[in-house]
């Protein structure tokens, strides 16, 4: 991707050089921003694809969310800067040339960005790769500027109103500041653990469709995102009675359930708690010796129930 964008960098940039447009000015600036974050981001995956060790016992993943915080600041530092550019165009206009040699230059450079940005986004998604999907979407979102870019010369070329160019620029400073904004947003919210609603849909989903007899209960779920690795916290209430190693046989059937059913690598903490007479009502375990009241229904798992830290009963489900 690196080499890639530095190819496009240079298109732009000769684009500008021989239209003088502010708009493919733009455009280009937006590609420098690709090439910086391509650089880290070459180190980003490098880093987190390193094992745990003393210091980092969650691994390193997380690096991938400082990398989109980079990328986001430098996007809407690019954007602020277009904008003043563009603002000032209005009272220093510069003549534009060849404006068709733009067009074309353009339209090839939009291409390469979409083609590029979906290969990303979708090999992102497969190996759940937040920095992946990130420069992804700004390729595609390159992509939007270039189209705009397109329409304007072309409305440019046809009726000779060259402050357009200068207005298409400011828009497009804005959609690229919003767009900066948004990514920096999703990195802080990712670095202070967010709590990823569609990863927990999934995990309950799971524990629903393949629920153990013995698995009375659950709550308090947290999964916690590194990079492609995830790391899952809960406590499940299972029979008192039992022994330690036919308890923990419990705990190490959900945490294979769950490694099998979820790609890339899942580290759990499961927390087991002994049932209460509370649970009795809860728990459709049919031999049971040591049962205080009737088994009245079995609670189905939801994000509402699970995520809360406290035991249910029929009075707090």
């Amino acid at each position: 991707m690196l080499v890639f964008s530095v190819l496009l960098t240079i298109i732009k940039f000769s684009a500008y050089i021989i239209t003088h447009s502010n708009a493919i000015l733009t455009d280009a600036f937006e590609n420098i921003i690709n090439v910086v974050a391509g650089g880290f981001a070459l180190f980003s995956v490098y880093y987190a694809a390193q094992p745990k060790d003393r210091n980092h016992p969650y691994g390193h993943g997380k690096v991938e969310y400082l990398s989109v915080g980079l990328e986001g600041g430098l996007i809407v530092l690019t954007g602020g800067a277009i904008i003043l550019k563009s603002v000032m165009g209005f009272f220093h206009p510069s003549a534009m040339e060849s404006i068709d040699v733009g067009v074309y230059l353009s339209i090839f450079a939009g291409l390469c960005n979409y083609l590029m940005g979906s290969f990303l986004v979708k090999q992102g998604k497969k190996t759940d790769s937040a920095l992946m999907v990130a420069d992804g979407k700004h390729l595609i979102i390159d992509t939007v500027s270039s189209v705009a870019v397109v329409i304007g010369l072309v409305i440019i070329y046809f009726t000779k109103l060259f402050w357009l160019d200068n207005l298409i620029a400011i828009l497009l400073g804005l959609y690229i500041f919003y767009t900066g904004f948004q990514l920096l947003k999703e990195s802080v919210n990712s670095l202070l653990d967010e709590a990823d609603y569609e990863k927990l849909d999934e995990v309950v989903k799971i524990l629903n469709e393949n629920r153990h007899e013995k698995w009375i209960d659950m709550h308090n779920l947290r999964v916690l995102k590194y990079g492609a690795h995830l790391h899952i916290d809960a406590h499940i209430t299972l029979p008192w009675y039992e022994r330690l190693e036919q308890s923990h046989a419990e705990v190490t059937a959900v945490e294979e359930l769950i490694t099998d059913k979820l790609e890339g690598e899942v580290e759990f903490f499961i927390h087991a708690d002994p049932c209460l007479p509370v649970s009795c009502p809860l728990c459709p375990l049919k031999e049971c010796k040591e049962r205080k009241m009737e088994f009245v229904k079995r609670l189905d798992w939801t994000l509402e129930n699970l995520l809360p830290d406290q035991k249910h009963t029929l009075q707090t489900d």
